[in-house]
């Protein structure tokens, strides 16, 4: 399996107007990228409704050998028609995973336990909630870096996280009440478009915004964000997001 990303032209079977897509390779945990290979020789299908599976496809790096599950190739049509496209080498995530990617559904330690207050010297003043330190999954997968930063926000104090109705351009999409994420686990830096989509949807759902990159950012991506206010942060393969602007320092530090 190449490790290079190509672009190949694909048609839109409600439309038939052609685009080009540019396959996207992801970081295995050895440090290899696995590139998904497109099947030419099958049509690309509409997506009528979603289901947690068939977003991801299980890949075996061709470096290591270690399997891994990446988010599922698709493509946006102006028509309005969301496309998935067919691959070839991988296979759907196993039914017994169901609950490893929801980001409801991980183990998420953090809210169940809430370390002790130190008796000797109480606060004389009313402070922030006190927040246990921080406890991550290891990235090994796309699918672990949906449930690092889940558990991220988690920690933050946003409730109720969940898979984003809409899936964004690049990676996966979360959501809480007042809140958008995207996850990108590609081996492509961030770019300053993904930022403006993210941000722009959230205007639009009168929601706030933050990114998670596993291969960071682009400066233009980083400068725009600046602007923006968007929280930017570094995933790095312990699972621990990293802040990279100071929209992302700031919410680090004071939480939800």
């Amino acid at each position: 399996m190449g490790a290079m990303s190509e672009s190949v032209p694909v048609r839109c079977p409600a439309c038939r107007r052609e685009r080009l897509y540019t396959v996207p390779s992801y970081l295995c945990a050895c440090g290899a990228p696995v590139a998904l290979a497109l099947d030419p020789g099958a049509e690309p299908t509409a997506v009528v409704h979603r289901a947690w599976d068939e977003d991801w496809v299980t890949l075996r790096c061709g470096s290591c050998g270690r399997e891994g599950q990446w988010p599922h190739p698709e493509l946006g049509c102006p028509c309005g028609t969301a496309l998935r496209l067919p691959v070839t080498g991988g296979t759907c995530p196993r039914r017994a995973e169901p609950d490893a990617p929801e980001p409801d559904a991980p183990e998420p330690e953090p809210e169940a336990e809430a370390e002790p207050v130190p008796e000797p010297q109480p606060l004389p003043v009313p402070a922030a909630p006190h927040r246990p330190a921080f406890r991550s999954v290891a990235i090994r997968t796309a699918l672990d870096a949906v449930t690092a930063a889940a558990l991220y926000l988690r920690w933050l104090g946003h409730g109720e996280v969940r898979r984003a109705d809409q899936r964004p351009t690049s990676g996966i999409g979360l959501a809480a009440p007042g809140l958008l994420a995207q996850v990108d686990p590609s081996v492509r830096p961030a770019a300053l478009r993904d930022v403006e989509c993210l941000w722009l949807t959230a205007m639009t759902e009168s929601a706030d915004c933050v990114y998670f990159s596993l291969a960071g950012y682009a400066d233009e991506a980083r400068a725009g964000a600046d602007r923006l206010r968007v929280p930017l942060f570094l995933l790095d393969l312990t699972g621990t997001p990293q802040p990279v602007n100071a929209a992302a320092a700031a919410l680090d530090a004071r939480g939800a």
